[in-house]
């Protein structure tokens, strides 16, 4: 199934953010220094179970259930 990289990675941002522009790019900045790039990925893009497992990583770092 390809796009769940960036399922997670939207919920993510929208977890943490609750609708709040700043706080959407200092989501996305906190992910890019952890080395994920959210405008990187889209709904066609393959999933790599690295990844994926990074993502998740990330989330919990930043207190986020995904």
């Amino acid at each position: 199934m390809s796009g769940q990289v960036k399922s997670l990675i939207d919920k993510i941002i929208s977890e943490r953010s609750k609708g709040n522009p700043t706080i959407v790019n200092t989501t996305k900045t906190k992910l890019i220094l952890k080395g994920i790039d959210p405008d990187k990925w889209d709904a066609a893009s393959p999933d790599d179970v690295q990844v994926i497992s990074k993502v998740k990583q990330i989330a919990q770092e930043l207190g986020v259930t995904i």
